[in-house]
């Protein structure tokens, strides 16, 4: 195994499956829905042919449209280009790439922060607990964001790798939450007695538009013939039924299933921050390096440290962690997240 994981400088056996589980699930959604950047085409890979049944009919609209086109063609580049940053092989040899590889993929998830509030009120029937949960991921995202940028101006290392972990971790919860969110719709298909409010113009743009309902279809929503596109009927969640049924099975199921992704991320993370104090005491020595080398005042904790923002003791360099020399910390620091060797 080492033979494996060595020759891409991970020293330590447990990152690399780590890396492996986590970042292979990142670049294989995100090779998955590139196609998706085709947002309006017939092809079928494109996010109108993919998406699902009804949910073309608002986000095909106004600003819904606009921030559908922001949220894709951002979030989708960034998630291929945030694996590279834990390669500490391309860390260590091409410092530069990584640098600016970082700053584009921090401008991004902003960017694409900015398209998913745009859309929030219509992804999957935009529900109050899909949109709050939804704003939520935007906070903790771009929050975290934000304390990773501040301690890396400030040479505090082990906070810059501790807080984008973190907002990694939270841009991941997509993908375990389209786990949750299918693994729903078959429960309640089971169940059968959930329902979604749909409006008939919506069900109706499954089938090519107004006026288009199949017989089965218009048999079930007799209302809805001959009626203004706004009228909401209630549709019964189906993961096999018809389309309106198949939407419905996914709308009701995304705003729980997103919660419980965030809250499942946000226990990881701090899991495995909390299980490598090694790691996390180690760069705070080269941080204290390179704080010491810059004149930074409160060497070592120049950043947005417990023990400077808060009630925690004192940090003070261990004798060994003085002894680190310049040519370990130019070739630990980066401005990006940094993890384990």
């Amino acid at each position: 195994m080492r033979k494996i994981y060595r020759p891409l400088g991970f020293h330590k056996g447990y990152n690399f499956p780590l890396f492996i589980v986590s970042a292979g699930a990142m670049l294989g959604f995100t090779l998955a829905k590139l196609s998706n950047l085709n947002v309006s085409g017939s092809s079928p890979g494109s996010f109108k042919s993919e998406a699902p049944p009804g949910e073309w009919y608002y986000l095909s609209q106004g600003h819904y449209r606009f921030g559908l086109a922001v949220h894709l063609a951002t979030v989708l580049p960034a998630g291929l280009l945030m694996v590279w940053q834990f390669v500490p092989y391309i860390r260590k040899r091409y410092y530069t790439f990584h640098r600016i590889n970082g700053y584009v993929v921090v401008i991004l998830i902003v960017l694409s922060n900015v398209g998913a509030l745009m859309i929030a009120r219509r992804s999957f029937g935009g529900g109050l607990d899909a949109q709050a949960a939804v704003g939520s991921l935007v906070v903790l995202s771009t929050v975290s964001i934000g304390m990773a940028m501040w301690n890396i101006w400030r040479l505090q290392i082990d906070q810059h790798r501790a807080w984008m972990l973190r907002a990694v971790f939270y841009m991941g919860t997509i993908i375990t939450s389209r786990i949750i969110q299918f693994a729903t719709a078959e429960i309640i298909t089971r169940i059968q007695d959930y329902y979604q409010v749909q409006t008939c113009g919506q069900m109706a743009s499954n089938y090519g538009g107004a006026g288009t309902l199949p017989p089965d279809v218009a048999a079930m929503f007799p209302h809805c013939l001959n009626s203004t596109a706004n009228l909401p009927v209630a549709v019964q969640a189906d993961f096999h039924g018809n389309l309106e049924q198949v939407g419905a099975s996914l709308g009701l199921g995304f705003g729980m299933a997103l919660w419980m992704a965030i809250l499942l991320h946000l226990v990881g993370v701090e899991m495995y921050l909390n299980l490598t104090p090694g790691e996390t005491n180690r760069m705070r020595a080269v941080s204290y390096e390179r704080q010491l080398e810059a004149g930074f005042a409160h060497p070592g904790s120049a950043g947005i440290t417990a023990d400077r923002w808060g009630d925690a003791q004192p940090w003070q360099p261990e004798r060994r962690d003085t002894a680190v020399s310049i040519q370990s910390v130019e070739r630990t620091s980066s401005t990006m997240p940094i993890v384990e060797k």
